[in-house]
């Protein structure tokens, strides 16, 4: 089962940046390119540590992340939004102690937690915007994105924080982008 569970994570974690490639290019999502970069960064600085760990059932999760993140963080230099605020230049530097901190500790499991802590304070630009302008993404890419991290949460039959506080992770933060996506749909349903 634990096999399944994995191999539906990637599929799915696999498919949400397809999605996102196509909204982008239509012009039906705009990434932002501070959070893409930190993403980019920090998926990558993710994986090394669950490798590094020995987690070869989150690493699964992370490693399909960084990929997506290369590719989204290259469209994001031509059709994203954002990246020179201070906002943005606050959230880069503040991520990059993130990344230095585990160069400094050497400790996969610290730096998990580096990674987590950067990669929220890398999404806050996108939270932002995505508050004021929710037109500028799409709920299914970050719903797949939940729905992976999901099975990857099913497919942990070791219960220590460090192979379950990254899939609950990317749960948390995709779902809270969806619900700020969504909601000026229940908004105007209240209206009524």
């Amino acid at each position: 089962m634990k096999n399944i569970f994995i191999t539906t994570s990637v599929i799915l974690g696999l498919i949400s940046p397809f999605v996102y490639f196509i909204a982008i290019l239509k012009g039906e999502a705009k990434p932002h390119r501070t959070t893409r970069l930190v993403f980019l960064f920090i998926s990558a600085l993710t994986t090394f540590s669950l490798f590094a760990q020995g987690n070869r059932v989150a690493l699964w999760l992370s490693a399909v992340s960084t990929f997506q993140s290369i590719i989204i963080f290259l469209l994001s230099i031509k059709y994203g939004m954002g990246g020179r605020s201070k906002t943005d230049i606050m959230c880069l530097l503040t991520a990059c102690i993130g990344i230095a901190s585990w160069q400094l500790t050497k400790d996969p499991t610290l730096a998990l937690y580096f990674a987590i802590v950067a990669d929220f304070i890398g999404v806050v630009p996108t939270l932002i915007k995505t508050y004021h302008f929710p037109r500028t993404e799409i709920w299914t890419f970050y719903f797949l994105d939940v729905c992976a991290g999901v099975f990857n949460l099913l497919a942990t039959n070791i219960f220590a924080i460090n192979q379950f506080l990254y899939p609950l992770y990317i749960i948390a933060i995709n779902l809270i982008v969806v619900l700020l996506i969504i909601r000026p749909f229940k908004m105007k349903l209240k209206q009524y």
